[in-house]
């Protein structure tokens, strides 16, 4: 039995991965669409700087969209991931304020992560609550935690070596794109290359199979929010040193652009169907919208606008796709 669901779910995962024009479709559109479009109307979009800023403002974003497309691929959600980025970069910026190195406050930021990471998993999980519920609760509990911590404010004066830390480049890249790329290769080898990743996606595609082999189904189902948890906690570490501040509020909605670039990516709420790369694919199409939208004066509000139509437009583009190729 645990033969067959490891040949079914790596199956799923190859065909996933071979099926590049399909599952990305939607991102790749955008991108061909966008960057042209904006590279003509908006000034200065094409620039060597505007491009390592869209690098740089999407590396955090894929941070939270690699453990999103996890947690998707579980049939599940997790509305609580910009919370808790901004309450783990109020930790982590206290801690630097109070003299601590910045590894052992990344440590602390992280664990306050994966705390939030194992609630969420063990209410989904072992106590069958839905995900939208328990991660809008502790949405709320992240939020206040951090407006508490910081009293409201932005907690600065981090010291130079935060700086020294967002300043640093290697071959000319910054080093939160250093870290996104690793952080993709991480991911990459887990979901495609361990016994894990496996399961990750039998959770979604064949979880009674999974169960009837011996898998323990809830503490995979747990494991991929805990992971999600523990990676915000990861990411306020750029954040931070993006801002060199810790801010309560800043990253509220960022699970918003998260859960879309991974819907435009091709990822499915059902049956853990999914591709990773198409996620980055979906960062880069958030990214570029946004700062293609920022250049021409585009408000705030009105880009939330733009990016939900965005992804009910691509959804309902592959949907008649699909359809069509069904009846054909």
């Amino acid at each position: 039995m645990i033969a067959e669901v490891a040949r079914t779910t790596r199956l799923r995962g190859n065909r996933a991965r071979n099926l590049l024009p399909s599952k990305t479709l939607g991102a790749s559109v955008v991108l061909i669409i966008l960057v042209p479009l904006f590279g003509v109307f908006a000034g200065g979009f094409l620039s060597p700087h505007n491009l390592v800023n869209i690098a740089l403002q999407s590396s955090i974003l894929l941070l939270i969209a690699l453990p999103m497309t996890l947690v998707i691929l579980t049939e599940g959600l997790d509305l609580s991931s910009g919370a808790l980025l901004s309450l783990c970069g109020v930790v982590l910026a206290l801690l630097l304020v109070a003299g601590y190195s910045i590894p052992l406050a990344t440590l602390a930021a992280m664990a306050v992560g994966l705390l939030f990471g194992i609630l969420n998993g063990f209410c989904v999980a072992n106590l069958g609550m839905p995900p939208f519920v328990v991660t809008l609760g502790t949405l709320g509990m992240a939020q206040g935690l951090a407006l508490a911590l910081a009293d409201g404010n932005a907690v600065s004066g981090l010291g130079p070596e935060i700086e020294a830390f967002s300043a640093f480049r290697f071959f000319g890249l910054p080093v939160l794109v250093l870290i996104a790329i690793a952080a993709y290769g991480i991911f990459h080898v887990v979901l495609y290359r361990t016994t894990f990743g496996r399961y990750v996606i039998a959770v979604g595609g064949n979880a009674e199979a999974l169960r009837l082999s011996g898998v323990s189904v809830r503490l995979v189902h747990g494991a991929v929010y805990a992971i999600s948890g523990a990676t915000a906690g990861f990411a306020a570490l750029c954040m931070i040193a993006r801002t060199n501040a810790g801010h309560p509020t800043i990253a509220l909605g960022m699970e918003f652009d998260a859960i879309a670039a991974v819907v435009l990516g091709g990822t499915s709420f059902e049956r853990g169907n999914g591709w990773l790369f198409g996620t980055v694919l979906g960062v880069l199409a958030i990214g570029v919208l946004r700062n293609g939208l920022n250049l021409i004066g585009v408000d705030t509000s009105l880009q939330l606008v733009a990016i939900g139509a965005l992804v009910i437009a691509v959804l309902l583009v592959e949907r008649l796709a699909s359809d069509r190729s069904a009846s054909a």
